[in-house]
């Protein structure tokens, strides 16, 4: 046993979904944020949010694979991860993540924007 190596292999099973879960619960969670205060999905526009995030996320995987065929981004392996992969050294965990990082910058600049039109309207 390597020092490297302290959690048994019975602890880490169930884990492998841990990083996706991660993620889907933050989406969750930009999900209630955009309910609670009504600015994408819940604010009258699902169809402008489902394509504002679908090309983002589209401009990402292009990104990541140009990254990906050029050598700079190569797949990090955990315990936390599901190990299935959409295209070479492309996990699934990252498809996920984009939707996120589409999805919460959305709701983010959506309820900054509406901050400053309201503190400028004062």
């Amino acid at each position: 046993r390597t020092p490297s190596n302290t959690l048994d292999a019975g602890v880490l099973e169930g884990m492998s979904f841990l990083y996706g879960a991660a993620l889907l619960f933050a989406i969750l969670g930009t999900g209630l944020l955009d309910f609670r205060h009504r600015v994408a999905v819940f604010g009258g526009a699902p169809g402008r949010t489902a394509v504002i995030v679908a090309v983002s996320v589209v401009f990402f995987l292009a990104w990541d694979i140009v990254g990906i065929a050029t050598g700079v981004f190569f797949r990090g392996s955990g315990p936390w991860m599901t190990g299935i992969l959409l295209g070479p050294e492309l996990p699934l965990e990252e498809l996920f993540f984009l939707i996120l990082l589409s999805y919460s910058t959305l709701v983010s600049y959506l309820l900054a924007t509406r901050a400053l039109s309201r503190r400028s309207a004062q």
